[in-house]
């Protein structure tokens, strides 16, 4: 059972009733000769004390998709790469929103990539199979969503479903995915794109999405299995009435506070007067059991305060205008001997940015299923628990804590100079030290802090705004540098970076259906005017990047020597290479295109460069060298110009005035240091030198 899908120039390709058929619903999606199968499977139960959706999403790379053996020793996959996370946070993210409210049941969404053609990504062609796949389940689900990927060709074109190759030269990276009636989410790398151009990108893709999902639907309802039918209590609480006549303007005015702690104990006051009010007429023994039987409807009061706030009275809980950032500093050179420090402060979230600079070689490799191989920009990002007054777990990063560190490196990334005009790997740490919404994008502005203390030459600083949005029926306020609560019970989470001439990343997720073009041009405007106003107050502190890396950052050195002298510079065995980084203390990295660069403290870097300069350069008649004697016999010494390249000087021309000398080791002996003057090279690249007088 086959369906075919146009997008752009190419066709997607679905299939199913061939593979995998015991899975609840399996879907084959073709793109190229890239093969991802999708499956959705459920519980046949409800998870029991649960009362969230216990939705998960994996993406399984197989190696052999790409023609590739996994490196390292176990030679089989091992933790998800990064490229696997990041789909599977695309994937959930416009999914998560569409089952219905209250299903309990787990459901389990694998995708596993059977092919990578190098040319085409996996990751919308994901999307769509998944969306297939629990479509034709029996799972209830009010989907389809559709997924595309748009590019911008040189001409201005809009490219759906780019390759590798289109991507790479295209100024937009751009990933849309929705509902046949609206876009749901939105994920995004630019190259200073302007928010009028971004706009008109998610509206290319929306119908393109809008053809997927209806075609979808429709062949949905003639293969897909008989939907589960799913009976869930209504969300009206028995107590909502009584609760939101006595207590909606209380529970309203204690959340009204700038002080994210003061706002809690106020609504825990009032949470506390309302159990104390309605025990005796539950039935129940404690205060803990009045707790848990109220608890849905007193998370809807709480809700219904917060939507009457800002859709009726038009205020915030912390009293800020709709488009107004919260108190921002920003300071650099925080810690000592650390290359590049930035401390972002906004409201009740700060970040600390710290970077460190290294050589190529310590860029990192990446063995993936991708055609990239390695990347010299790194950003990682944690959020411990106490950021936010908590404890819990510490160690390794979450899904969440890679894609805000991705989402920030892609923002950044835009801006950074070239390898050749700095020849450094770049590693950035953002540590969330307080969080009260927007921390990803406080990375983002700690992390240029960071990048200009450290002397990194960057084409122009990146600042990040998160925005929000609280819309019922056709009244909605844009909102400005949301913070938590307000990320929470709002409708959208709209986080926008990007320099004074444009956007660099962009990431949405809507709660909401029927977002129009102009309530995006309008917030993406905000956004920008929040953007220009960080941009200033991290002016103040540093307006463009020191003109010196940091003291305690390894100086490096770019030159490049002709490809056939890299075996010259390398040696048998690596001993020419290994020797030079021994006698000068650096570190030394050739590529295959003759590009070298040399890593070390202090002048060792420049002077090591030097030497490599003269030894892979050809030698010409006339040059002066103070060689080293390497070998001495009965008709002359042999002396090394460069490491790798030997002269003679026949024993005729041991002696000045060509005095007849005896024994060559009456003159010199090996080890000795002499000045030489290049006589000839013949056809067979042999030197012939003479010596002169010190």
């Amino acid at each position: 059972m086959h369906l075919e899908i146009p997008v752009g120039e190419r066709s997607i390709v679905l299939e199913t009733g061939k593979l995998a058929r015991q899975a609840g619903g399996a879907v084959t999606a073709r793109l190229g000769d890239t093969v991802v199968l999708a499956t959705a499977t459920r519980s046949q139960a409800p998870r029991p004390g649960v009362d969230f959706l216990p939705l998960s999403v994996d993406i399984e790379e197989r190696m052999f998709a790409a023609g590739k053996i996994p490196g390292g020793f176990i030679k089989r996959e091992g933790r998800p790469s990064e490229r696997a996370i990041l789909t599977a946070r695309l994937t959930d993210r416009p999914l998560r929103p569409l089952f219905p409210k209250g299903y309990r049941n787990e459901i389990q969404v694998v995708s596993t990539v059977l092919g990578a053609d190098q040319e085409t990504p996996y990751d919308t062609l994901s999307m769509v199979g998944t969306s297939a796949a629990l479509s034709i389940s029996d799972i209830p689900f009010d989907g389809p969503i559709g997924a595309v990927r748009v590019a911008r060709s040189l001409d201005g074109d809009f490219i759906l479903n780019p390759t590798y190759a289109q991507i790479s030269e295209s100024d937009l990276d751009l990933v849309v995915a929705g509902t046949k009636n609206a876009i749901t989410m939105v994920e995004a790398g630019a190259n200073e794109v302007p928010e009028d151009v971004m706009v008109d990108a998610m509206l290319h893709a929306q119908e393109a999405i809008r053809r997927q999902a209806e075609a979808i639907e429709e062949w949905a309802t003639e293969h897909g299995k008989e939907k589960q039918e799913v009976v869930v209590a209504s969300d009206e609480s028995p107590f909502l009435a009584d609760l939101r006549e006595k207590y909606l303007d209380r529970m309203k005015e204690a959340i009204i506070n700038p002080d994210r702690r003061s706002r809690s104990r106020a609504q825990e006051e009032v949470i506390l007067e309302i159990t104390e009010h309605m025990m005796p007429s539950l039935s129940v023994e404690t205060a803990e059991e009045a707790a848990a039987l109220l608890k849905p409807a007193i998370s809807t009061l709480q809700k219904e305060a917060f939507r009457k706030l800002y859709i009726t009275d038009r205020k915030r809980t912390d009293l800020r205008r709709m488009d107004e950032i919260r108190p921002t500093t920003s300071e650099v050179g925080i810690i000592p001997r650390v290359h590049g420090t930035g401390l972002f402060t906004r409201g009740e979230t700060q970040v600390l940015s710290s970077l460190a600079l290294a050589d190529l070689g310590l860029a990192q490799r990446l063995d993936t299923i991708d055609p990239q191989t390695g990347k010299r920009y790194m950003h990682h990002y944690n959020f411990p628990p106490y950021s936010t007054g908590e404890t819990g777990r510490v160690g390794s990063p979450r899904r969440r804590e890679i894609g805000h560190g991705a989402l920030a490196e892609r923002a950044i990334l835009p801006v950074l100079p070239s390898e050749e005009n700095f020849p450094y790997a770049l590693r950035i740490v953002s540590d969330v030290l307080e969080s009260n919404g927007s921390s990803s994008m406080a990375s983002v502005c700690g992390s240029t802090l960071a990048l200009m203390d450290g002397g990194v030459p960057i084409k122009s600083p990146v600042a990040g705004v998160a925005m929000g949005l609280v819309k019922e029926g056709e009244d909605y306020v844009i909102l400005s540098d949301i913070q938590g609560l307000e990320d929470h019970n709002g409708d959208m989470d709209f986080k926008v970076a990007g320099t004074r001439d444009g956007i660099t990343a962009l990431q949405m997720d809507m709660k909401i259906t029927g977002v129009s073009a102009e309530l995006l041009r309008e917030a993406l405007e905000q956004a920008r005017s929040g953007r220009l106003e960080l941009l200033d107050i991290m002016r103040s502190v540093i307006a463009e990047a020191r003109d010196e890396v940091s003291e305690f950052a390894p100086r490096v050195e770019a030159l490049k020597i002709p490809t056939d002298k890299i075996g010259m510079l390398i040696g048998p065995g690596g001993k020419t290479i290994n020797a030079l980084q021994e006698q000068f203390g650096v570190n030394i990295s050739v590529e295959d295109d003759g590009q070298v660069y040399v890593a070390g403290e202090g002048v060792a870097a420049k002077e090591a460069a030097a030497a490599i300069s003269g030894m892979t350069r050809d030698v010409e008649a006339g040059e002066i060298y103070n060689g080293k004697v390497v070998k001495t016999t009965n008709f002359g010494a042999f002396v090394e110009l460069t490491p790798g390249r030997d002269g003679l000087v026949h024993i005729s021309r041991l002696a000045p005035g060509k005095q007849r000398v005896e024994r060559v080791e009456d003159v010199v002996t090996e080890g000795d240091r002499i000045k030489v003057r290049v006589l000839e090279i013949d056809k067979q690249k042999r030197i012939s030198l003479e010596k002169l007088e010190d």
